[in-house]
C-alpha cells in the first residue's frame, strides 16, 4: 500500500489487523489529553487547514470586490425601483 496524499488505496488486511489492536482501548489519544492538550491540538489543525487554503492575489481580490461592490448597487436600485413602485400603488389605491 502506498501512502500518496490523496490516496483512495484500501490498507491491505495485515494493516487492518494491526490498527484494530491498537484501537481496541476507549478514548484513544483524546480520551488521555487534557483541556489544555485539546485546545492546543485545536489550534494547530486550525494553522494546518489554513496552510491549505488558496488564497486570491491582489488583482484577484480586487476584481472580485468590484464585482460584489457593482451587485450590491445593481440590487439597491432594483430595490429602491420596486418599492416606489409599491409606494405609487398603495397612494392610488388608498389615497
Amino acid at each position: 500500500m502506498t501512502d500518496a496524499v490523496g490516496s483512495i488505496d484500501t490498507p491491505d488486511a495485515d494493516d487492518e489487523t494491526a490498527e484494530s489492536k491498537k484501537k481496541s482501548r476507549k478514548g484513544g489519544k483524546r480520551g488521555k489529553k487534557g483541556p489544555l492538550g485539546r485546545l492546543a491540538l485545536f489550534y494547530r489543525q486550525i494553522i494546518a487547514e489554513l496552510r491549505k487554503v488558496v488564497w486570491p492575489t491582489r488583482n484577484q481580490l480586487t476584481s472580485y470586490t468590484t464585482v460584489v461592490i457593482v451587485f450590491v448597487v445593481i440590487m439597491i436600485g432594483l430595490v429602491t425601483v420596486i418599492d416606489y413602485g409599491f409606494q405609487e400603488a398603495v397612494k392610488y389605491v388608498f389615497g
